[in-house]
């Protein structure tokens, strides 16, 4: 009797995993895009970037955490004429300021990082200023830090560490009081990227490599470096007269936190998908995040600590961009739509806002 019973509840075990392994596998297939709609995604892709004259681009989507779509268009590399794939790697520019946020967010959890400290508390060797600065305003670009002036962004020379580049901008005044104005800055990120530093008590890049490009499985993301050897790496472009020119030469190493990773678009799909999946931060802590910070006269700026809240053809989105030498890009997630695109060019005169509008009308209405 005993091994009748057992028998029968191994079997209906047997059942009851069938049915729910058979009910997930169903729920994903629900999330997949259609042939269809990739070929009229690739379809509107191309005419855009034939039409702005993008030299080469790479293209990821996410869609309910998974990856549903990665392809490339036109040309990693003109002169050897290399084909633009998913996995070849472009600087993300800005987009590195989205992990870097979330890498000082990780820490605030734990309680390593007070957003509302003066950031001398983890940067001791900065200068004061007139007024008191914060985490919370310099991920906001509330802080007063300026961004760059003359040819600071065109530096080709190497700097070891996160300190080095406040040299840049640390005896400088502030541009406005703490919390009066936006005023966006890579240099800012600097900063907050030292404080990461102190806070964990390792190299910046180290810390954000185990905290947030792993835990994302954004395998083929790390430090931009004009030295080292980087498989897939594209060739940058720019527009002169009209024509396609080789991008100026630049070195990221003053700017990581604000500008200095670089990666695929399926890395920075995975990195959205982990962050809108809870996988990074709490979603207090991201709500936190993307929620926009306001001057001290109450306007909403639109920013919330690393990230743009925007729209993409009518389409809520929290997103950022990225520009500098030799590349263009964009991600954006959709929380509405549980869409995450992410849109990566070797081309400086990319219009990204047009790229991301063309995806959306494809994948969302």
């Amino acid at each position: 009797m005993f091994l009748q019973c057992f028998k029968m509840g191994s079997l209906m075990r047997t059942i009851l995993l069938f049915a729910v392994f058979s009910i997930l596998g169903w729920s994903q297939a629900a999330f997949e895009i259609s042939p269809s709609t990739i070929r009229r995604l690739e379809r509107a892709l191309e005419a855009e970037r034939a039409a702005q004259k993008v030299v080469g681009m790479s293209v990821a989507v996410g869609h309910h955490g998974a990856l549903r779509y990665s392809g490339g268009f036109g040309l990693a590399d003109l002169e050897n004429g290399y084909p633009a794939r998913p996995d070849t790697v472009y600087r993300f520019g800005s987009i590195s300021k989205t992990i870097t946020a979330v890498a000082a967010l990780s820490l605030h959890e734990r309680g390593k990082l007070d957003l509302d400290a003066p950031i001398q508390k983890y940067v001791p060797a900065f200068p004061k200023k007139a007024f008191p600065i914060t985490l919370r305003e310099l991920m906001g670009h509330l802080g007063g830090i300026r961004h760059y002036k003359g040819d600071e962004m065109l530096s080709t020379r190497y700097y070891p560490n996160i300190a080095d580049g406040l040299r840049f901008f640390a005896g400088d005044p502030l541009e406005h009081e703490p919390g009066s104005k936006y005023l966006y800055t890579t240099h800012g990120f600097t900063l907050v990227g030292a404080a990461i530093e102190k806070a964990a008590g390792q190299r910046f890049v180290d810390f954000v490599s185990s905290q947030v490009l792993a835990p994302a499985d954004m395998d083929n993301a790390r430090e931009d470096s004009v030295y080292a050897i980087v498989r897939n790496r594209s060739r940058g472009y720019s527009l002169g007269n009209g024509e396609i020119i080789n991008a100026g030469l630049a070195d990221t190493s003053f700017k990581v936190p604000g500008g200095g990773f670089i990666g695929t678009a399926i890395d920075v799909a995975q990195f959205g998908m982990a962050l809108d999946g809870g996988r990074l931060l709490k979603r207090d802590t991201y709500r936190l995040m993307t929620t926009s910070q306001k001057t001290t006269d109450g306007k909403e700026t639109g920013y919330g600590m690393g990230i743009s809240l925007t729209l993409f053809e009518g389409k809520k989105a929290y997103s950022h961009s990225g520009s500098q030498q030799g590349t263009r890009t964009v991600f954006a997630i959709f929380p509405e739509e549980q869409f995450v695109v992410a849109i990566l060019t070797n081309s400086e005169h990319a219009d990204y806002k047009k790229l991301m509008d063309a995806a959306v009308r494809v994948l969302m209405n």
